[in-house]
């Protein structure tokens, strides 16, 4: 089995900061990319950054210039650095990871169980 661990959401005031983690284990043999999806209520989830597994980042035009997205292919961990958060920001953010477990297996999405980010004065 795969499982992507999440931790590092919680309360933040509107131009504070807050960094995610991720980490993915079980029985994986290759991650192509990682990333973070955020739904608010009432909203669909959406992108808010990935990166390929040769650095090739990808960001919600949004958080562009706020967030930043880092990863270590070694652990298979990814990290979301966010800064001047925005009452907008505020969701549930979700780590995502497409993994292929053996070498002949197919890549497939898998999902963390999410972490509140609460931006609030």
């Amino acid at each position: 089995q795969v499982q992507l661990v999440e931790s590092g959401g919680g309360l933040v005031q509107p131009g504070g900061s807050l960094t995610l983690s991720c980490a993915a284990s079980g029985s994986i043999f290759s991650i192509n990319s990682m990333g973070w999806y955020r739904q608010a209520p009432g909203k669909e989830r959406e992108l808010v950054a990935s990166m390929t597994s040769g650095g090739i980042t990808n960001y919600a035009d949004s958080v562009k210039g706020r967030f930043t997205i880092s990863r270590d292919n070694a652990k298979n961990t990814v990290a979301l650095q966010m800064t001047s958060l925005k009452p907008e920001d505020m969701a549930v953010y979700y780590c995502n990871a497409l993994i292929k477990r053996t070498s002949r297996s197919p890549f497939l999405n898998y999902w963390g169980q999410g972490t509140q980010v609460t931006v609030s004065s």
